[in-house]
């Protein structure tokens, strides 16, 4: 049985999940699907083609599933989907999709978004990431699993943010951050996040491995294609220096974020 405050407005069509608690004047839509055991204090929003997971907490004027901030968007069923155990502090916003894009925006699991962060149309974040206060994302980017975007930093339409990086506050980056990387509050490419490595459990050999490998990748010397396939040789049996080496070789729309011009 869901706990349901008598002011919440909830379309009868909407599908709440066991033991769910929905505050004084929250909105639900008639697409919302809400996980078990999930929270909505007061005040929290819920429309279009949502699908929230289950166990998340929801502080007050979240707006979830509102319509893209697309000129081009004219209707139609796109979705928004958001995994479990997710915390989302104040006025935090997640769009739906766009037709002309991916259709969906996804949200994994674990994640905590401070107040006012937003997700906007057609993005991909991955899990357990850490969005600080303010920090957007612009419409089709794609953030990988435990990345931590710093307070009121922006990341530009259609970028690629990898895996265990870090973004610093008030940072605009408009180009690709490969996976456990760092960019420092001008957007630069400023190293590894060795901090978060660190406290993530790396081993010391991967820690060192990356380290010689990025060495390698930034250096001075030679092209970068060519020191792209030196380190994808001499880094060959590296699972995490292989994957930075698969991310700069992907498709992409954006140029990469490198190391601020000296």
């Amino acid at each position: 049985m869901a706990n349901i405050h008598p002011t919440a407005i909830i379309d009868a069509s909407a599908r709440i999940g066991d033991d769910v608690e929905i505050g004084p004047y929250c909105v639900i839509g008639p697409n919302v699907e809400i996980g078990a055991r999930t929270r909505l204090h007061s005040h929290v929003s819920v429309q279009g083609w949502t699908q929230l997971g289950a166990d998340c907490v929801l502080h007050p004027f979240v707006a979830l599933g509102e319509p893209p901030q697309d000129f081009k968007y004219k209707g139609g069923e796109v979705r928004l989907q958001i995994g479990d155990r997710n915390v989302l502090r104040e006025q935090v916003t997640m769009h739906l999709g766009t037709p002309t894009a991916r259709g969906i925006t996804r949200v994994g699991s674990g994640g905590f978004f401070m107040v006012g962060a937003h997700i906007a149309h057609d993005c991909i974040v991955g899990d357990n990431v850490v969005f600080a206060n303010n920090a957007t994302l612009g419409g089709e980017s794609t953030v990988g699993d435990f990345v931590i975007m710093g307070g009121l930093s922006a990341l530009h339409q259609k970028c690629r943010i990898g895996k265990y990086a870090f973004v610093g506050g008030g940072a605009a980056v408009t180009g690709d951050l490969i996976p456990y990387g760092m960019a420092d509050n001008h957007g630069w490419l400023a190293g590894l996040n060795l901090v978060g490595l660190k406290r993530r459990g790396f081993a010391r050999e991967t820690i060192h491995n990356l380290r010689a490998a990025y060495r390698l990748l930034y250096a001075e010397e030679g092209a970068f294609n060519e020191r792209i396939e030196d380190a994808a040789r001499l880094f060959a049996g590296t699972r995490e220096v292989m994957e930075i080496i698969e991310f700069i070789r992907a498709p992409a729309a954006r140029p990469l974020c490198g190391p601020e011009p000296r």
